[in-house]
């Protein structure tokens, strides 16, 4: 028999994240909501580390804003680089014509 996935969404991740930190036994509140207290320690570890960023839906990847920052510069260089390589070439083609 196959055990059940389940899966929850962000904002109860959020409210057990926050009532952990209110509470002083994890174990006993991860017992009232249905989950386990590691499940539980490691939202707490995911939302300290990424905390508005933590747990996104339809899979988007987590990033701090300073990876998003980092990812945006990326693209941009990117698309720079190849504006440069197309006017390197058209630099190319019109210098030969131009003999």
């Amino acid at each position: 028999m196959k055990k059940m996935l389940k899966i929850y969404d962000r904002v109860f991740k959020e409210k057990a994240v926050q009532l952990s930190y209110e509470r002083h036994n994890i174990s006993e509140l991860a017992r009232e909501m249905g989950i386990t207290a590691p499940q539980l320690y490691k939202w707490r570890k995911e939302y300290e580390e990424f905390e508005q960023g933590s747990f996104p839906d339809n899979g988007n990847v987590k990033q701090t804003p300073e990876q998003d920052r980092i990812a945006e510069l990326e693209k941009k260089l990117k698309d720079a680089e190849v504006e440069r390589d197309i006017l390197k070439k058209a630099v190319g083609i019109f210098s030969k014509i131009g003999r």
